[in-house]
């Protein structure tokens, strides 16, 4: 069957083609449909709305958390101070700005980004069957990961920002929870209207914010500039050598600098790459920079600050203004997971690691954004658990980070393995990004394994259960798959037996939804065995997805007559991009016409969607919990009335039961 182009870039963007590398593998020089001029200046202010909250609002609780670690091991010393800041500016330059915005970026499925983008690109090309089915297996770890980072960054981020209400009047602490609950429902609740709309309207929010953050750390570099001196590498690796139990300590915090490049990288279809690399380099970046260092000056002179060293950084008027406009930018810090989780979610789906969904999509221009009420509506359930589980950011902050440096190291490994084996990167660069990333990510990861007691649990419990339904859903659906075929059994042999026994022929147009072209829909045979005739046009219609946004309407229907152009049987593959919509009726009247098989009136046509009934209740194959999980799964689908656009007065549901 014939595929959509790809407009070559479906290997995503090697760093440089070695003389190894596969045609192809080298992007063209200038890619149609890249936005220039006012469009990529308001997709940048965009993404600045959504893309970069979390990683923006880390310098509200990063520094805190360091030097309160393990009961204050990182001392307000100058040795102490500076090695932090080094470690934290380096960490942001190497694991940021090298990995994902210089590199990771390059390796985009489509223009979709994130750790299943990987494994996408990496299924396509890699042939070896161990190697494909273990990153699956790297895949589906990777993205429960970041489920549970999706969960945790809503409710640390918010509340955070909330608890400055105390730095102003301690005894407002009261109304830290209920009004954490009250922003985050608001925030949840309007995610149908689509990231681009949100990112118009929190745009100037967090220009703002990293305005602020820049003019916070400013005056405290004038009145201390040596701590400028800490941009030095030499002062991060003074301070592992002359400390490393305090070092390692301290890396467990500083880890939550980088808290959101993993989401900035699954953002990347909701913008581009373009965009999001001008506002990292133009506004982001900058802005953190000078708020660091800011705040390791006025540590510096000022211990004491020390204990909420963000809000200190501001002047006493100031104090209330800035709670404000933290708490508006944590809102959207939670919305760069929130979107990114939608990403995630869509391209696990479409792996088949999770069950179909109903995903809106909420602009005609950019595929990357989407609406998923299901996985909303998850997150925002798991959120208020959260909050009112732990009750306060500092309680959270334990279980912070582990997520983070895991989906980290696997997004890594599985990069590495593209680099390697799809581009043919040169050794030495592979060993430069081993030494340089991957050793860091190793040193974040091991810190935060200390963590796992007073907190870390949290989200590889989260993990395990996402990867419980990932795995169940796939060795599920393959056992679903065949007992499916047995059932449906071949076409040919079908349409041959309609001829042999005579059966009538009804006027009218039947169509039947379809995965493929060769076994015979549950529901045409259901048909048959109860009411005994035979639609005179029987149309098999198949969805066919392609890693492109979109298709055009001269290319998105095939036809085959099977075989036979008059027996009244056809074929309809309807090929659609991650932007179109599956809409079957419009597939179709894309179709009417091309054969005298299809010469009919749409507009009278019947559906049939085949159905399979499970119950986990068979003898064999999965553990009878799995089967469990499945069956409740398959049965919370998304309804394939709604996703395929069918008319509900013209469908009928028929299919079987299956014991699996």
């Amino acid at each position: 069957m014939a595929t959509a182009p790809s407009h070559g870039r479906g290997v995503g963007r090697p760093w440089r083609r070695s003389a190894s590398s596969p045609a192809g593998s080298e992007p063209p020089a200038a890619e149609p449909g890249h936005p220039h001029g006012g469009r990529a200046v308001a997709l940048a202010f965009a993404a600045l709305g959504v893309v970069f909250g979390d990683i923006g609002t880390s310098p509200l609780y990063a520094m805190q958390t360091v030097f309160s670690l393990e009961h204050n091991r990182v001392q307000v010393t100058r040795s102490d101070v500076f090695g932090v800041i080094s470690m934290v500016i380096w960490s942001i330059t190497i694991i940021v700005s090298m990995k994902y915005v210089a590199l990771a970026m390059r390796a985009d499925n489509e223009g979709e980004g994130g750790i299943l983008a990987l494994v996408a690109l990496l299924r396509t090309h890699l042939v070896a069957p161990r190697r494909a089915r273990a990153v699956v297996i790297m895949g589906i770890v990777g993205a429960a990961l970041f489920f549970g980072d999706a969960v945790i960054t809503p409710a640390i981020s918010v509340m955070s920002a909330i608890e400055g209400v105390v730095v102003v009047d301690p005894s407002l602490g009261d109304l830290v929870l209920p009004l954490s609950l009250v922003i985050l429902t608001v925030l949840f609740a309007v995610q149908r209207w689509g990231t681009q709309v949100i990112g118009r309207a929190f745009g100037p929010v967090m220009t703002l914010w990293f305005v602020v953050l820049a003019v916070l750390g400013v005056p405290h570099i004038v009145h201390n500039p040596q701590i400028l001196l800490a941009v030095s590498p030499t002062y991060a690796l003074a301070f592992v050598l002359e400390h490393p139990l305090i070092a390692f300590v301290a890396m467990g915090g500083v880890v939550l600098t980088i808290t959101g490049a993993e989401a900035l990288y699954a953002d990347m279809g909701h913008f581009g790459a373009g965009a999001i690399r001008r506002a990292w380099y133009v506004v982001v970046f900058p802005s953190l920079a000078l708020t660091y260092f800011g705040q390791g000056a006025m540590i510096l002179d000022d211990p004491s600050t020390v204990a909420n060293p963000f809000f200190r950084m501001a002047p006493s008027w100031a104090t209330l203004p800035l709670v404000v406009l933290a708490t508006l930018a944590t809102v959207i810090a939670s919305q760069a997971v929130i979107s990114g989780a939608y990403s995630v979610s869509r391209q696990a789906v479409r792996l088949g690691m999770l069950p179909r969904m109903l995903v809106r999509q909420t602009s005609r221009e950019e595929g990357g954004q989407i609406y998923v009420p299901v996985m909303n509506w998850i997150l925002f359930v798991g959120v208020v658990v959260l909050i009112a589980v732990f009750r306060s950011s500092s309680r959270l902050a334990t279980a912070y980070g582990l997520a983070v440096t895991g989906t980290l190291l696997l997004t890594s490994a599985l990069f590495l393995v593209l680099a390697r084996e799809v581009w043919r990167v040169e050794r030495w660069k592979i060993i430069t990004y081993v030494v340089l990333v991957v050793t860091l990510e190793l040193t974040f990861l091991g810190a935060n394994l200390t963590k796992i007691v007073s907190g870390g649990w949290l989200p590889l419990l989260i993990a395990a259960a996402v990867v419980a339904l990932m795995t169940t859903w796939r060795q599920g659906s393959t056992a679903l798959h065949e007992e499916e075929r047995y059932l449906e059994g071949p076409l040919p042999v079908f349409v041959r037996m309609i001829r042999h026994h005579d059966i009538p022929r009804v006027p009218g147009v039947a169509v039947f939804p379809h995965s493929n072209a060769t076994t015979t829909p549950l529901a045409l045979r259901a048909n048959v065995d109860f009411n005994r005739v035979v639609h005179e046009h029987v149309i098999l219609v198949q969805i066919v997805n392609e890693n492109v946004p979109h298709i055009r309407h001269v290319d998105r229907v095939e036809v085959n007559d099977l075989g036979d152009a008059a027996d009244g049987f056809v074929h309809v593959a309807v090929h659609v991009g991650f932007a179109d919509s599956q809409d079957i009726p419009k597939g179709l009247a894309l179709a009417i016409g091309k054969t005298p098989e299809l010469d009919v009136d749409i507009d009278d046509a019947h559906y049939f969607l085949s159905v399979l009934t499970v119950h986990a209740t068979g003898p064999r194959g999965l553990k009878t919990w799995r089967k469990r999980l499945y069956a409740w799964m398959y049965h919370n689908a998304a309804n394939r009335t709604e996703v395929f656009h069918l008319p509900p007065d013209r469908t009928i549901v028929m299919g079987a039961h299956v014991e699996l």
